[in-house]
């Protein structure tokens, strides 16, 4: 199977595709001489756009900084006020905001290069690091637990994460929710495997949910939020003394190595967005309901559960990060052993 084609060499195929037909309407009425000046005119086609293409995107293109974001967090915030923008754009350097639905495709999108910076839960760097993904740590925000939960339909019958047991639970695989999870049932003196997990992305899960397909959801906010104002979801148990639920801001490598005042940029613009946001919750709820699509009542419940104030990843933190990959490793949901000192710049 042949590689797909740049747009660059879909011009040349089509030029060449064009003048061949020209050449053989000429070559049967015109023999030997004017079918060589056909050729060379060809040819000369060919290569004036085969050079000129590049030249011109070479003079057209400025940096950019590409940043991965999820429906959550500070980055939205940052995004909304448009204050990192203004401020690269006076260097002569673009900013591009990708959105996605959860960590996990954050990351990858991350280890393949659309992306080279974007903020996750605590528990998609683990199953990224182990998949073998070129990151590191830049910045973390402090412990939110009560932005996440394991929730059920407001008329259920369970009561107590113990009930959970033979019942299915919806979650996005790898996200923060996991170890919420693995740790709820561990306090409940329930097995990983007494439940049955049900891996889908946040809309889907909701669906799942709404319609009875499982029986209960480990979800984050807004869609945590979300689910409690719009159709009435209980919580079943959330994050308090069970996990700290850290939100990370990420880097690849290549980007952090290469653009360390970059990055540096990014985290004072992140404490900038961090103190303006403690100290005007209303605009925040504002500013997410705009950004978010989601009604203020549900941003506003969200927002209230944000823990603001971004620093450098540090010991501690990583401690904590290290227990969440022994975890994983010992119940085998990720490939191998990990050291998570070893997704630091300078470990």
């Amino acid at each position: 199977m042949s590689k797909p084609h740049t747009p660059l060499q879909q011009t040349i195929t089509q030029q060449m595709s064009t003048q061949q037909m020209s050449t053989q309407q000429t070559s049967k009425s015109q023999p030997g001489r004017a079918r060589r000046r056909s050729t060379f005119r060809l040819f000369f086609a060919i290569a004036a756009g085969a050079f000129a293409a590049p030249a011109l995107v070479h003079a057209q293109a400025r940096p950019v900084l590409r940043i991965g974001y999820q429906k959550y967090g500070t980055l939205t915030l940052l995004k909304g006020r448009g204050t990192l923008d203004k401020r690269l754009a006076a260097q002569g350097i673009d900013v591009r905001w990708t959105e996605f639905p959860a960590g996990p495709v954050l990351l990858e999108g991350l280890n393949v290069g659309s992306i080279d910076i974007g903020s996750v839960g605590e528990a998609p760097p683990i199953f990224a690091q182990a998949a073998g993904a070129s990151l590191v740590y830049i910045g973390n925000e402090p412990p939110s637990p009560g932005s996440e939960a394991i929730v059920v339909p407001k008329g259920s019958t369970l009561r107590t994460v113990a009930d959970l047991k033979g019942k299915k639970v919806a979650l996005n695989k790898g996200s923060n929710v996991h170890y919420l999870l693995l740790k709820a049932l561990e306090k409940a003196g329930l097995a990983y495997t007494d439940v049955q997990t049900v891996f889908l992305p946040p809309a889907d899960a909701r669906a799942a949910f709404e319609r009875g397909s499982v029986d209960a959801w480990a979800i984050w906010d807004p869609f945590l939020a979300a689910a409690e104002k719009q159709i009435g979801a209980r919580v079943l148990a959330d994050g308090r003394g069970l996990v700290a639920n850290y939100q990370f801001y990420l880097a690849s490598r290549s980007y952090a190595t290469q653009r360390q005042d970059i990055v540096r940029i990014v985290l004072e613009e992140l404490a900038a967005t961090d103190d303006w946001g403690r100290d005007n919750p209303q605009q925040v709820a504002a500013l997410l309901a705009t950004q978010t699509g989601l009604e203020q009542d549900v941003v506003a419940l969200a927002a209230s559960r944000y823990a603001y104030g971004v620093k450098p990843v540090g010991p501690g933190v990583i401690a904590d990060q290290q227990k969440v990959a022994d975890a994983f490793a010992k119940l085998k949901l990720i490939p191998k052993p990990i050291s998570v000192r070893d997704a630091l710049l300078s470990p």
